[in-house]
């Protein structure tokens, strides 16, 4: 667990989802962790369903193509917006990337 003070907690809140994205995947690589990395493929899909795009919303293999394209843009738009609870949760337990 790191040690975030509130203050650093409030200012990751202030940071766009794109750069928490960027952060949070830095930081998983970092440490190669791939437990987040599927994390992240597993959140997509119930990402996109809250956003209504219901259709989207199960994880199987049909989807599993449109999910890594999905990936790849995880860190953009109203997807990354709905997924920044997740890298902001990622970010206050493991900390920042040493080069942020």
């Amino acid at each position: 667990m790191s040690d975030v003070t509130p203050e650093a907690a409030a200012r990751l809140e202030n940071l766009s989802s794109k750069e928490l994205h960027d952060r949070a995947l830095a930081r998983a690589r970092e440490r190669r962790d791939v437990g987040f990395l599927w994390e992240l493929l597993r959140a997509i899909p119930a990402a996109a369903a809250s956003l209504g795009n219901l259709d989207r919303a199960k994880f199987d293999l049909l989807h599993g193509l449109s999910l890594l394209e999905e990936f790849t843009h995880a860190g953009e738009g109203e997807l990354a917006d709905a997924l920044r609870p997740l890298y902001i949760g990622y970010l206050v337990e493991h900390g920042p990337p040493s080069v942020s």
